[in-house]
């Protein structure tokens, strides 16, 4: 599905941008050609609840941005499965490594929600920041943010108190409580479903 809509009379420019496209536009002003090289290659995707989009072992060819739905990222360590990152609408989801390095993923991606995505395949990212400068300054602009957001998860796993890192799960994804199921969030914080629970029901009655 192309998103490339246009003025009639008007060819070239773009009135419509697919939602990955107008994220990037709004981190940095892209040029027409840009935008509309973009939507030419974007593309609507869904996935289920339950569902994977990528598999450990498998090669990650495309980035996404959520419109709708939750993802989270795990790996397996035996039968245990360790939850490292949750994101949800208006962020970009891929298997950093394996995307970056067109090397097989040793994560796996699955939805938690019913999720709405629009997706770039690597190859079309790479024309796109090799014939237009102005992407690579958004791409830069992205990776400084996803950078934060990866020392945020390192610093919670940091946090040896089991109630800090709850309560610091609460002060910046406090959106995802009713909505991320709480073996996932448990996980994610580095502690057992029983010691969440625990802290989950001491916070409730001090209040």
């Amino acid at each position: 599905m192309s998103f490339n809509q246009q003025t009639a009379g008007e060819p070239g420019i773009v009135i419509q941008d697919a939602p990955l496209v107008f994220f990037a536009n709004a981190v940095h002003p892209l040029s027409d050609e840009a935008r509309e090289y973009a939507n030419s290659k974007c593309f609507s995707y869904k996935v289920k609840k339950g569902e994977f989009l990528v598999r450990s072992g498998e090669l990650c060819a495309y980035i996404y941005f959520i419109q709708k739905g939750i993802l989270r990222g795990y790996v397996q360590d035996g039968k245990k499965e360790i939850t490292t990152w949750i994101t949800a609408e208006n962020e970009l989801a891929t298997s950093i490594t394996s995307f970056h390095t067109q090397q097989r993923s040793f994560e796996n991606i699955q939805a938690i929600e019913e999720s709405e995505l629009t997706g770039l395949h690597f190859d079309d990212l790479q024309y796109l920041y090799n014939n237009h400068p102005e992407v690579n300054i958004a791409g830069r602009l992205l990776l400084e943010k996803y950078y934060r957001d990866a020392e945020e998860r390192a610093y919670i796993a940091r946090l040896t108190e089991a109630t800090s890192k709850y309560q610091r799960f609460i002060a910046t994804k406090s959106f995802m409580l009713n909505r991320v199921p709480l073996k996932f969030i448990a996980s994610y914080l580095g502690m057992t479903l029983e010691t969440l629970s625990r802290i989950r029901s001491k916070l409730s009655h001090a209040k």
